[in-house]
């Protein structure tokens, strides 16, 4: 993964074309990038970042970012009530929980 400015690039290796390609992930905007070496797709990275944030900025619009951490979740109320007693039982929120639980898994 590829990090800059707040943004992670995932990439891929194209064996047919001899080329990295990449795309920024967590975000609803599509922001590509590629090149034939590391430094080059690093650069490519960097610079579509950046090519990005720029034109939000020249349409006055607020950039994409990652995840708020906010997540709107349904389950079954025999587990709702299952989760909600084992906080209790822990001296816990609900919250402090299940992120408890969530940050176990890789």
């Amino acid at each position: 993964m590829l990090k800059y400015k707040g943004y992670q690039g995932k990439v891929e290796f194209d064996e047919e074309a001899g080329l990295f390609h990449g795309e920024v992930v967590d975000l609803r905007d599509v922001i590509t990038f590629q090149g034939k070496s590391v430094d080059e797709l690093v650069q490519a990275f960097r610079d579509s970042v950046d090519d990005y944030l720029d034109f939000c900025r020249q349409r006055n619009e607020e950039p994409d970012k990652a995840f708020s951490g906010r997540l709107m979740l349904r389950l079954p109320s025999d587990v709702h009530r299952r989760v909600y007693v084992n906080a209790q039982k822990e001296g816990k929120s609900l919250n402090e929980y299940i992120t408890e639980k969530l940050t176990l898994i890789d």
